[in-house]
C-alpha cells in the first residue's frame, strides 16, 4: 500500500530512511533547513558518504518518488504520515530536544491544517516518556487536536553506519511503539513489504529499546577491551586467542543441523581501540544521566564509559614503547572515521589517538579513503595531516597506527610500503593486519598482548595520557 510520507531531517537516519521508503514503492518528500542539503538532494547528490546511498537516492530521484524541500508545512499538509527524524545530540539532561521540539510544534501547525487523519512517527533516539508527554503535548497544542484525531507512534532505528541500507532493507525487527492501536496498524501498513518481526508495544518500551540495544552493544565492546587490557599485562595471554574461544560457547554460537553459527553479535565481542560515531557514546551517556535523574546509580554504564575512554590511551602507550619518544616521532594513522565504510569522526578514537600523539610532540601523517579533512574546529597545531596516498602516509614514518579495520588496509603490499618507512613498525589497534604482518620487515604489535621483553603495561610511562 502505497503511502504518501514525509521525513523531517535529512540526516543519516531522515535520508536512508526516506531513501529506502520510496524504494519500496512510497512517495517521499524529505524536509532540512539547509537549503544545502535539499539542493544536493534534489540534483541526484547524497550530501554524507554511505555505501550504496548514492546510487539508491538517484535512482529514486529519477523515479520521481523521492523529492526534498525546506517547506515543512507544504510537505506534512500533502501527506499522510510524517517521521521526525531529527538529530539528538548530548545535552545536560542526557538528550537535547531542541529540534525534535521545533519539528514537532511545526508538524502540529501543519496537522492542524491538514485534512484527515495523519500519523507523526518519531524515529530521532529519545529518551523513555519523551514522545509520550513532550511531542505529544506540543503536537496538540500547535494543532488544536486530540491525539487520537491525530496518530502517535515511537519507531525506532537500528541502523548500522556503513551497512544502513542493507539494515534498512532487510531488517531483522521492526519495533512499533503505538499510541494507540490505530496508529500502530498505520505504521504498519508502511513496513507491509518488510518480511520480519514487528513488535507492536507502547511509546516508552519502543524508547528504551533503542537504548537497551546499543547499551549491550557498547558494553560487549568494553568487556573485550577490559579482557584486552589484562592480557596486556599478563604474559603468554592473547586476547584474539581467549575471545574466540569464549565465542565458541554453544550458548553463543550453537550447532543447528550440524552447522556451526556465528551472530553476528559476535563482531562486537572483540578488542580494538574504542566505540563511536554517533550512536554509541552518546547513547549510553543519555542513559545514564536518564539513570542518576531516578536517583540510580549507573555502575556498568559508567564503566562501559571509562573503559572505552581509556583506550586511545593505551594505543598511544603502546606507540611510544616502540619508538622510544613520540616528541619528534613522525606516526602516520589508518582510518579517521570512527569505523570502516563511513565518514562519520564522531567520538572517532583515531581523533583522540592524534589528539594525544599531537600533544606529545608527534608528527602525524593520516590517511582514510573516505575523510579527507579533520571536522571544523579540531585543531592540531600543524602537527597533523591528512595525506592522499597510502605512500605519502607512510614515507618517513618511525611507526605506523592502525585504528579501523579496514579490509583495504589488509591488501595493500606492506613489504613495500615498509621499505618506505624510517622504522618498519605497525601498532594494530584492530588486530586486522595478522596475515599482512608475515611478511618480512614488518615489527607488528597488537593490542592484547604483553609485547616481548616489557613490563606490564600499567608500568609504562605516559601517565598522562590516561
Amino acid at each position: 500500500m502505497q503511502k504518501r510520507i514525509t521525513i523531517i531531517g535529512t540526516g543519516y537516519v531522515g535520508l536512508v530512511t526516506g531513501v529506502c521508503l520510496a524504494s519500496r514503492g512510497h512517495y517521499v518528500q524529505c524536509v532540512d533547513v539547509l537549503p544545502e542539503r535539499v539542493e544536493a538532494i534534489m540534483d541526484h547528490r547524497a550530501p554524507f558518504y554511505e555505501p550504496r546511498l548514492a546510487e539508491l537516492l538517484a535512482a529514486e530521484r529519477a523515479s520521481g518518488r523521492l523529492t526534498a524541500t525546506t517547506k515543512l508545512d507544504e510537505a506534512v499538509v500533502g501527506s499522510e504520515i510524517t517521521f521526525i527524524a531529527v538529530g539528538t545530540p548530548e545535552g545536560p539532561s542526557g538528550v537535547e530536544l531542541s529540534a525534535v521540539c521545533a519539528a514537532a510544534r511545526q508538524a502540529g501547525a501543519a496537522i492542524g491544517r491538514a485534512p484527515g487523519y495523519h500519523l507523526v512517527a518519531m524515529k530521532s533516539t529519545v529518551l523513555p516518556g519523551t514522545t509520550e508527554t513532550v511531542v505529544r503535548d506540543l503536537l496538540e497544542a500547535s494543532s488544536g487536536k486530540r491525539v487520537g484525531e491525530f496518530g502517535l507512534c515511537m519507531n525506532p532505528e537500528f541502523l548500522r553506519e556503513g551497512s544502513a541500507i542493507e539494515d534498512f532493507l532487510t531488517p531483522d525487527r521492526i519495533v512499533i511503539g503505538q499510541w494507540d492501536e490505530r496508529s500502530g496498524q498505520t505504521l504498519a501498513e508502511v513496513y507491509q513489504p518488510f518480511d520480519c518481526p514487528k513488535i507492536f508495544t507502547t511509546l516508552a518500551n519502543a524508547e528504551m529499546t533503542k537504548y537497551a540495544s546499543n547499551a549491550l552493544l557498547a558494553t560487549l565492546i568494553s568487556f573485550s577491551n577490559e579482557i584486552a587490557m589484562l592480557c596486556e599485562a599478563t604474559p603468554h595471554t592473547d586476547v584474539g586467542s581467549v575471545l574466540q574461544s569464549v565465542k565458541l560457547d554453544r550458548r553463543l554460537s550453537p550447532v543447528v543441523g550440524g552447522h556451526l553459527i556465528t551472530p553476528g553479535i559476535l563482531s562486537f565481542l572483540w578488542a580494538g581501540c574504542g566505540f563511536g560515531g554517533s550512536c554509541l557514546p552518546k547513547d549510553v551517556n543519555a542513559l545514564r544521566a536518564f539513570a542518576r535523574q531516578r536517583n540510580l546509580s549507573p555502575h556498568l554504564l559508567d564503566a562501559v564509559i571509562k573503559i572505552n575512554a581509556a583506550r586511545p590511551a593505551a594505543l598511544v602507550r603502546l606507540v611510544e614503547t616502540a619508538v622510544g619518544s613520540l616528541r619528534g616521532a613522525r606516526i602516520a594513522v589508518l582510518g579517521l572515521a570512527f569505523k570502516a565504510g563511513t565518514d562519520d569522526l564522531r567520538d572517532s578514537s583515531a581523533l583522540s589517538a592524534i589528539r594525544l600523539l599531537s600533544e606529545h610532540g608527534a608528527l602525524v601523517t593520516a590517511y582514510d579513503s573516505v575523510v579527507k579533512a579533520f571536522p571544523r574546529g579540531l585543531e592540531f597545531d600543524d602537527l597533523a595531516r591528512i595525506c592522499a596516498t597510502p605512500e605519502e602516509t607512510l614515507r618517513g614514518a618511525d611507526a605506523v597506527v592502525v585504528t579501523m579495520d579496514s579490509p583495504e588496509f589488509s591488501a595493500w603490499d606492506w613489504r613495500r610500503l615498509c621499505a618506505l618507512m624510517r622504522q618498519p613498525i605497525v601498532v594494530d589497534g584492530r588486530n586486522s593486519l595478522s596475515k599482512a604482518a608475515h611478511q618480512a620487515g614488518m615489527h607488528y604489535i597488537t593490542i592484547g598482548r604483553m609485547q616481548e621483553a616489557e613490563k606490564p603495561v600499567s608500568a609504562i610511562g605516559l601517565r598522562s595520557l590516561a
